[in-house]
């Protein structure tokens, strides 16, 4: 018959290849990409803003927020 007849019934397959493909590729560069850099340490982040104190204007406006 020739390839015109073939094509439409094998789309769905290569596109289900190709796209399992991707993800595969995907999940490798990932894994690579965690294993490159170590495991994460969860930083433990103060609150900069005490709910005791109002928030005052020099505060907001300060670039130096330490």
């Amino acid at each position: 018959m020739g390839i015109h007849y073939d094509y439409k019934s094998t789309k769905g397959n290569k596109l289900m290849e190709k796209q399992a493909k991707r993800e595969r590729k995907l999940a490798e560069k990932k894994a690579k990409r965690l294993a490159k850099e170590g495991p994460k340490k969860e930083e433990e982040k103060t609150s900069a803003l005490d709910p005791n104190k109002p928030i005052s204007l020099d505060f907001l406006t300060n670039p130096n927020k330490e």
